[in-house]
């Protein structure tokens, strides 16, 4: 068993298992079929999680170097192509990647050049600066002043100590690429204990670092949570698992011998399951638990909040930004590459030679002069650009298309265009962004109540322990957003941010 685990646990009170027991044992012992837990896992790994991860690879478009081809025929065009290739380029026609191993015709085979121009990416950070681009306030509502400070100083504390602004973009980036996330409150319950017993107030600095010692706000990627819920309500947990894989400071034990270490060490692997349900935390470790303890401080929930960046009726997952924009994203690459392709076979004239012997071997210059006995000989040029404005237009379709689905014009991130009028005001610059402010302040709403909901477990857990007391009533908290766009006043020069 872990040391770290050990530590904590001891500290919270509960003594480690000693034995390991099976998973079957402490499933049964949260009232959950094991069973059900093994088939919920294997479907996320399954389903779930292949999805997700074609939702980050859209948007981070990560660059990946190029394996050297296993047969002779493809290591002149790869050799002379680049040595990487981008995320996005799974969704180009086989026409522009080519078909790797094809034993055929070489024009199937040979790759063209692939043109990969990421609007999602900067869509995506632009929605998240519009929405959490400046740090947010924490009002409390309750009706006495000192409690309503105190309350207030806490919160901000512990939000502050768990990553403050950073925390807040981190959840906005994964609630906009994979439609929701969750916020998995960790408390240490015994310190936290502690302080209520041993002091009455908070108002010294010490308090407050003893109390962002004991909670700490955790973010769960989809990718790694698996939540369970009501069958009668999609809105309430039943139980809450996380799962990862994980490599550990060690080898594998198969790769320990000297012989082994020289070839190919890996590190070993380990698959950690949390499992929460109601009062309960239980952790286990490639079957074995290492963890088991009860909550006191909220003995009736479990501690994690579900933010879903746009809601879906009746479904606990969100709408993701990126999932609408990835069809036209692979439309706009396919053209883009078109394009490329046509200006490269396009931007040098080509000349077809007829009748004049030794062409081949004669170099091709201004004041070049070629001559032959043949009259039925000729030179024809062909080729050089030309503009093709069908093309143009359906590019520029595209791109306005995006802005569509995503209601983020290029205005929003400073990329002015004839046509949009006279912004003479802020008014004017509020109407040109009217979509996009629109869907800014409905995600401030979906987010903001998922953080106050978690600042109401917080006080709770507080409450429980003694160390701030509150009503049921006064834990109720506001979230108050910073206005996106700079306030320009009106009749002189003076920007205010």
């Amino acid at each position: 068993m872990p040391a770290s685990i050990q530590k904590r646990t001891r500290a919270r009170g509960v003594e480690p298992p000693t034995g390991s027991s099976s998973r079957d044992e402490h499933a049964s012992r949260l009232g959950l079929d094991p069973a059900f837990i093994a088939h919920v896992i294997d479907e996320h790994r399954r389903t779930t999680v292949p999805r997700l991860e074609r939702l980050w690879a859209y948007y981070r478009n990560a660059l990946s170097p190029r394996a050297e081809p296993s047969h002779p025929g493809a290591c002149a065009v790869t050799r002379a192509g680049r040595w990487y290739t981008l995320a996005q380029e799974v969704g180009l026609p086989q026409r522009i990647v080519g078909t790797p191993g094809h034993l055929g015709d070489d024009r199937a085979r040979a790759r063209r050049e692939a043109v990969i121009e990421n609007d999602i990416a900067w869509r995506i950070h632009l929605m998240i600066d519009f929405m959490a681009g400046r740090p947010l306030t924490i009002a409390s509502i309750a009706r006495d002043d000192a409690i309503r400070t105190r309350v207030e100083r806490v919160l901000s504390a512990i939000w502050e100590s768990s990553g403050g602004v950073t925390l807040l973009q981190d959840m906005a980036l994964l609630g906009h690429v994979y439609g929701h996330v969750d916020l998995v409150l960790r408390i240490d319950e015994g310190a936290l204990r502690e302080i209520g017993n041993s002091e009455r107030g908070i108002d010294e600095s010490a308090s407050l670092d003893r109390i962002t010692r004991a909670i700490r706000i955790e973010l769960i990627e989809p990718t790694r949570g698996i939540p369970i819920t009501s069958p009668t309500d999609y809105r309430v947990l039943d139980a809450y698992l996380i799962h990862v894989e994980h490599d550990e400071n060690t080898l594998d034990k198969e790769d320990s011998s000297p012989s082994s270490r020289r070839r190919h060490a890996t590190r070993r692997r380990i698959t950690t399951l949390e499992t929460m349900t109601p009062g309960r935390r239980i952790v286990e470790q490639d079957g074995g638990v290492v963890l088991d303890e009860r909550s006191t401080l909220l003995p009736d929930v479990v501690p994690v909040v579900h933010v879903q960046n746009t809601s879906q009726p009746f479904r606990y997952t969100g709408v993701s930004e990126v999932e609408p924009l990835i069809p036209l994203q692979d439309e706009l690459n396919t053209r883009l590459s078109d394009r490329a392709c046509r200006v490269t076979m396009q931007s040098f004239n080509m000349y077809l030679a007829k009748g004049i012997e030794g062409f081949d071997r004669v170099p091709v210059g201004p004041g070049q002069v070629w001559s032959t006995d043949n009259p039925d000989a000729e030179v024809t040029a062909f080729g050089g650009d030309a503009s093709s404005p069908s093309e143009d237009a359906h590019i520029e379709q595209i791109r306005e298309a995006m802005d569509k689905a995503s209601a983020v014009p290029p205005l929003a991130g400073g990329v002015v265009r004839a046509r949009i009028g006279n912004l003479s005001s802020a008014n004017a610059l509020r109407i040109t962004l009217m979509s996009l402010l629109a869907k800014t302040a409905r995600k401030r709403l979906a987010y903001g109540r998922g953080i106050a909901e978690l600042n109401t477990l917080i006080l709770r857990a507080l409450d429980s322990a003694g160390v701030l007391r509150t009503s049921e009533g006064g834990r109720a908290t506001e979230i108050r957003w910073e206005d996106p766009l700079i306030e320009i006043a009106e009749g002189n020069d003076r920007v205010t941010q």
